[in-house]
């Protein structure tokens, strides 16, 4: 290169960045706000997106001068409990990232073990090297990671899986963000069984449960998506049945809610469908009432157990 393509070389690079600026200019600021407008609660994971924000943002700038070369790793673990918003922070995430400028397409691709491992020999590889493919330039999100994972089977293709997926992390980090999520204790104890995921995961957020108010909250945003909502009986009894719900076996947070949701906007179906003598209003149609919500069987098996 000539003394002269040098000089200008050397002129193109800025000498300082205005954060601020480029946190406006990129949108990062746009996907922070629908991520507080989209998620009730969850308050350090928010922190922590924030957080992994300004990094990106600062890394990018220092790229810009000259002071970054190598992409940062980015591929990350989410653990808690379902229906803490893990898909919803991975997605995202994913706008995020390709806002930022370090994945080329922005969108999620999720899946599970059994849409990476195969069933017989010669089956695993086409299937998580067809997944990588669709997910190139974007997030992969691979929830209950570890059943990859099955030592008890000799027999089990998980492990080809893994061997692909680790290669493709390391080589093509600078097209692909992988995410895995699942329980806290089995991530760590498959961690564990696969230090190599260990190695490659830069960042690790905890997702924690929603606590009652929050559940409730949650429960009426659902409603109000579907132009429904709860009368003041009716958000009475939701409340008793998430203090109840919750400390029942498999309850699933946001995702517990929303299956009650649907079952009340059933009965209440029905309810009208039976009782209604007349035309009915909007308001009617768009009632959920107390008896909707205590006819669920939460409230019967609280009562046997009393």
């Amino acid at each position: 290169m000539s003394a002269t393509a040098l000089a200008e070389e050397a002129n193109s690079v800025p000498t300082s960045v205005d954060l601020r600026a480029e946190y406006e200019a990129s949108g990062v600021g746009e996907v922070l706000a629908e991520l507080d407008r989209d998620l009730i609660g969850l308050a350090p994971v928010k922190k922590r997106i924030r957080e992994t924000a300004a990094l990106l943002l600062v890394e990018r700038a220092r790229r810009s001068m000259g002071l970054a070369h190598e992409t940062p790793t980015l591929h990350m673990s989410f653990t808690g409990n379902p229906g803490t918003g893990k898909t919803t922070v991975a997605l995202r995430m994913a706008d995020l990232l390709h806002r930022l400028g370090y994945i080329r397409k922005g969108h999620l691709v999720s899946v599970t073990r059994d849409d990476l491992v195969g069933q017989y020999i010669g089956h695993t590889a086409p299937k998580t090297k067809e997944v990588l493919k669709r997910a190139m330039g974007g997030v992969l999100f691979i929830d209950e990671a570890y059943y990859l994972y099955r030592p008890e089977n000799e027999r089990d293709y998980g492990q080809e899986a893994i061997e692909i997926l680790l290669q493709v992390m390391e080589n093509q980090r600078d097209d692909l963000v992988v995410i895995l999520a699942g329980y806290a204790a089995r991530m760590e104890r498959f961690f564990e069984s696969n230090p190599g995921f260990r190695s490659r995961i830069a960042h690790h957020i905890d997702f924690p449960d929603y606590d009652d108010p929050e559940l409730l909250q949650i429960g009426v945003k659902m409603l109000e998506k579907q132009n429904y909502r709860l009368d003041e009986e009716a958000e009475a009894a939701m409340r008793d049945y998430i203090s109840r719900r919750r400390q029942q076996p498999h309850f699933a947070n946001a995702r517990s809610i929303r299956n009650a949701l649907d079952r009340a906007r059933l009965r209440q179906a029905n309810r009208l469908f039976e009782t209604a003598s007349g035309p009915l209003d909007a308001d009617e149609l768009s009632t959920i009432r107390a008896e909707d919500i205590r006819a669920s069987r939460v409230f019967d098996a609280a009562a046997a157990g009393s």
